[in-house]
Order: C-alpha cells, then structure tokens, then sequence
C-alpha cells in the first residue's frame, strides 16, 4: 500500500501553543528563534528528528564502536587475489 495514494495531501495548519512550564527545554530552544519561519523550521526539523528516532533499532544511538586493530599489512609478493580479479566470473 502506497501511503502517498492513502492519505490526502492537504496542507496541515497548526497553532502551537507552548508554555516553558510544558516542556523547559524545547521552550528555550525555541524561544531564541524570533516568532516566523525559522521558529517554525526549527519545530519542524526538531519534529521530524523525533519521527526518526522513533524508528531507530532501540539502542543505536548510545551504541559505543570500539576502536577496530588496524589490519596487518598485505602480503605485496601474492598476487593471487589480484589474478582472481581477471578469471571467469562466479557463476550463482
């Protein structure tokens, strides 16, 4: 199912309303903006990194990548994976 096709692409007005007492830190993050367009983009992106962190895998963004060995030097004498570069192609 296409969700462009089920859903109605009519624009959606919103008037936001938001008090600090609500919500500390997006009051302040959005109080620095003037009122207009960027306060407006600024929810908005704010808004859509939400959306997308709600699909993220559950841990992926306090995941820690440990520190990968650097690989050993390859071996310059073989060129055998070279020449297999160059054979008949692998056949699925």
């Amino acid at each position: 199912m296409n969700h462009s096709t089920s859903i109605p692409s009519a624009p959606i007005r919103l008037l936001f309303e938001l008090e600090r007492a609500d919500n500390p830190r997006l009051y302040d993050d959005l109080i620095r903006f003037k009122k207009g367009t960027k306060r407006v983009n600024r929810l908005r992106t704010l808004a859509l990194e939400g959306l997308l962190a709600q699909h993220w895998p559950p841990g992926f963004a306090t995941r820690v990548v440990e520190p990968t060995t650097a690989a050993p030097p390859p071996d310059i004498g073989d060129a055998s994976i070279t020449n297999q570069i160059f054979g008949p192609p692998i056949a699925e």
